[in-house]
Formats: structure tokens, C-alpha cells, sequence
């Protein structure tokens, strides 16, 4: 989302390195890049000069601090700045005790409402809670059957009630079914339009007066800009709003809105959306964004989302057979499984310091792990474990059962013996380090045309240093 402004934020803090120290003359130029910058990401005209105003007050006189040099000066003083823009924020949901604690979401149509209250519940699974949906949207053609279809895919239940337009009268049972069924959260998915009308605000504040939710929260798309911020003000002055979910975070929107919502709406972004998928819902936090805008990356982020796909006892096994140089092809696809259900490899990569301007979107080709996991689903138990055992006739039959050519089958077989001895080197290494070289070479694999493109052995040795291809000349030897 944020690529263009991490883009020219960069070449801000580029053009002051080799200073000796910060100066008017200076900060205004890189005020003058930063404004631009953030209005061509869409960032409402007037934040964008609030935020300069406060920067340049902080920067304008700035001796270097010991080890800081201008240049980390102001990206700090800018990071700091961002995260005031976007937080505070408190992206836990208080659950009421007792219960039900009623959630209610509202927003225009087209935002993405009825996926959110899935996404939303799926996250609340995770916290061991109960959670039921309830259909209020009693407008929009087959809404009600679409929320059926999200609460089968997550396994959480849906109220409903057909044949009536009184949205308030089925949010009010909705609530009393969940203290029958012992439901501890109510999601109340209601009605939106194509625009604000009074029609709809009028139904959306008589459910909330009539249901009292704990908390109230507006769905905006990230993609409508600055309309998204206008949505927020106004349905915050009729409804109180407790917190924004933006939509469509993953997308290549420019990013003003979640810039610019918490200084305009006066209300935070409590979660936002980063995928299609049901559990692509990720709790806001300003500080992370700040970090991801600067080029900083995310890896508390990453870090978490690894943790919801390996647990401790398989991670400690894996890096067992990591340090000896055991793993297997069957390993490896468990680990593109794994890779695949943590997201996008693109939002991975620049969540990792370091090592997103390493590797630029082009290189990566998502599509290529299919190809890989095709490859290895049509091998035998035994080649899975010991690849050296495919040879000419294996590979031609391999290559027929995936849809693939014999020299793609050869191609996985050689990367794969690199990737594990490269492996086995990434042993007792620190957790940065490991997953720089492991996204480095899985990309490699994955997205560097590696059974593709000619030259691609090189490609993959210059991502490691010359000490671990020593090593690896070395064993081989």
C-alpha cells in the first residue's frame, strides 16, 4: 500500500546522510519532498501540513545525538511523528463479562461488511470465545445468504430471519439467541448503501440504541481515499464509532486514508484487512505501520503470523533436521504449505529490514509454488526422501504426472540440495538472520525463475555471502 511514499521517504533521508548536522535549509527542502510525497499518497491536504509543521518544529536545530547521524535524526523524528499520526490504539476488544459482548458493524456497501464480520469472528475464535452472527442487512439481495456462506467457512453460527425488512427486531433476537445457545459475542452485520442516506443512518443508530453494542466499529474500503475519511466523520457524528476497520490493506491503493482517518474522524483503526481470506484480519498497530512506511519492515508481524503456523515442538524438529541436513522434499512442501497460509510473499518480504529493496516485487512469482508443490505431490515417498534416487526416467514420469518438463523436475531436485545446504547453515543463527536467508532462497526458488530462466544458479549465489559458499564448496568436497 505504502510503496510510492516509502519510495520518497527514502530519498529524503538519503539526501541527508554525509551531513554534519541538521539545518532550516535542509528541513525545508525535505519538508518540501515529505508534503508532496504525502499528498500524492492521498493524505488529507491538512494533516499533511499539520504533520510537516510538527516535524520541522522538532528537526530545525537537531544537533547529531552521539551515534545518530542526521539522516537516522529525522527518520526518527518522522517515525515518531507517524505514530502519533495513526495511535494511539488499543486494538483489543473488551469483552463484557457476563456476556454476550454485541458488536456491531456498519458501513457503505461495497466495503467489504459482510467478510469483515467472518474475518472478525475468526479472530475471535482464536481468543477461545463463542462468537454468532447475526443478518441485519435485510436490503441487499442475497446478503443474507452470503453471511451464511462466511459462517459455514468458519464454522460460527447465523441468526436470521427471512420475510421482513425490521433490521432493529431481528439485531434485538439475535442477541437473545445467543444467551439461549450460550453465544459469549454477537456480530450484527447491517444494512449499507451505495452512499450516506438519512434512511440508513436511521436504521443503523435505532439498532444501536436498541441493542446497546459494546462496541461499535465502521468498515471503510482503503481503495474510496479520502472518501473513506469523509464516510468515518460523518456515521462518527450520528453513531459514536469506538474504532475503523480498513479494507483491502493489501491492495495498491496509495495509503492516505489510514493516514489521515484518526486526525480527521478522531476515531483509531482497530484492525485491518490483508487479504481475501477469512483470517487475513490483522490487529492495527501504529508503531509497525510507522516502521513498514519507513522501510523498516515488520517483523513482530511476521513473527506472529509464523507462530499461528508452527508450534514449538515441530519448530525444535525442523531445526533439528535443518542442522544435520536432513530435510526432506516432504519438509520442504510443508513448508510452502506453511508460507502459503501466512500470506502473500510480497507483504512477507517487506515486512523483513533489509531486505525488501533487495528483492523487488517483479522477482516474485507466487504462482511458481504450485508449480514446485505439483512437482513434489507427484513423486514417490522414497524420491520425496531421497531425491538422488531420481533419475532420467523418474524425471520424465514426475514431469508427466504434474503437467511440468523433465528439465523443471531437475531444476527443483538441484535447488532443493542448495536450499538444504544452506540450511543447515542457517543453524544456531539469529531469528533475523534466518528468516532473511530463508525468504531469500525460498524466493529464490519460488519466484527467481530458478527452473525457468538460464543464470539462475548465479542468481541464487549471490544472495549468500562468500563465506557460506565456501562452506557449502566445502562439504560438498
Amino acid at each position: 500500500m505504502f510503496d510510492a511514499l516509502t519510495e520518497r521517504l527514502g530519498d529524503v533521508f538519503r539526501g541527508l546522510r554525509g551531513r554534519g548536522r541538521i539545518t532550516e535549509e535542509n528541513v525545508a527542502q525535505a519538508m518540501r519532498t515529505i508534503r508532496t510525497a504525502l499528498l500524492e499518497a492521498d493524505v488529507h491536504v491538512e494533516v499533511a501540513r499539520q504533520f510537516c509543521d510538527e516535524v520541522r518544529k522538532k528537526a530545525i536545530g537537531q544537533e547529531i545525538i552521539r551515534t545518530l547521524k542526521p539522516d537516522q535524526l529525522m527518520w526518527k523524528i518522522v517515525h515518531d511523528e507517524l505514530v502519533a499520526l495513526m495511535g494511539p490504539v488499543d486494538p483489543r476488544i473488551p469483552f463484557a463479562t457476563p456476556g454476550p459482548t454485541v458488536l456491531l458493524l456498519a458501513g457503505l456497501q461495497g466495503s467489504g461488511k459482510t467478510t469483515t464480520c467472518g474475518k472478525l469472528a475468526t479472530l475471535i475464535l482464536k481468543r477461545a470465545k463463542r462468537p454468532l452472527l447475526v443478518a441485519a442487512d435485510l436490503k441487499r439481495p442475497a446478503a443474507i445468504d452470503q453471511l451464511e456462506v462466511v459462517g459455514a467457512q468458519v464454522g460460527v453460527p447465523v441468526y436470521t430471519e427471512r420475510g421482513h425488512l425490521n433490521a432493529v427486531k431481528v439485531c434485538r433476537n439475535g442477541v437473545f439467541e445467543a444467551r439461549k445457545t450460550d453465544r459469549d459475542v454477537v456480530i450484527l452485520d447491517t444494512a449499507g448503501r451505495l452512499a450516506i442516506d438519512e434512511e440508513m443512518m436511521a436504521e443503523v443508530a435505532k439498532i444501536a440504541s436498541t441493542s446497546t453494542p459494546h462496541q461499535i466499529y465502521l468498515v471503510l474500503d482503503a481503495m474510496t481515499g479520502q472518501d473513506a475519511v469523509a464516510t468515518a466523520k460523518a456515521f462518527n457524528e450520528r453513531l459514536e464509532l469506538d474504532g475503523l476497520i480498513l479494507t483491502k490493506f493489501d491492495s495498491d491503493t496509495r495509503g492516505g486514508a489510514a493516514l489521515s482517518a484518526k486526525r480527521i474522524s478522531g476515531k483509531p483503526i482497530k484492525f485491518i484487512g490483508v487479504g481475501e481470506k477469512l483470517d487475513a484480519l490483522e490487529p492495527f498497530h501504529p508503531e509497525r505501520i510507522a516502521g513498514r512506511i519507513l522501510g523498516a519492515g515488520d517483523m513482530l508481524s511476521l513473527v506472529e503470523k509464523a507462530q499461528e503456523q508452527y508450534d514449538a515442538q515441530e519448530a525444535a524438529k525442523l531445526e533439528k533436521k535443518m542442522a544435520k541436513g536432513q530435510m526432506t522434499l516432504d519438509d520442504f512442501l510443508g513448508h510452502l504449505r506453511k508460507i502459503q497460509n501466512m500470506g502473500s510473499m510480497r507483504e512477507m518480504i517487506k515486512k523483513i529490514p533489509g531486505l525488501s529493496d533487495q528483492i523487488p516485487d517483479t522477482d516474485v512469482d507466487e504462482g511458481e509454488m504450485k508449480r514446485f508443490e505439483a512437482i513434489i505431490l507427484s513423486m514417490t515417498p522414497k524420491e520425496r526422501a531421497k531425491p538422488s534416487l531420481i533419475d532420467h526416467s523418474r524425471r520424465r514420469r514426475i514431469a508427466r504426472g504434474s503437467g511440468t518438463e523433465p528439465q523443471d523436475v531437475n531444476g527443483l531436485v538441484k535447488a532443493f540440495g542448495q536450499m538444504r545446504d544452506a540450511m543447515k547453515l542457517m543453524a544456531g543463527r539469529s531469528l533475523v538472520d534466518r528468516m532473511k536467508m530463508g525468504s531469500r532462497l525460498t524466493q529464490v526458488m519460488a519466484g527467481g525463475g530458478f527452473v525457468k530462466q538460464k543464470g539462475s544458479t548465479t542468481a541464487r549465489r549471490r544472495q549468500l555471502s562468500k563465506k557460506d559458499r565456501r562452506k557449502i564448496r566445502k562439504r560438498r568436497r
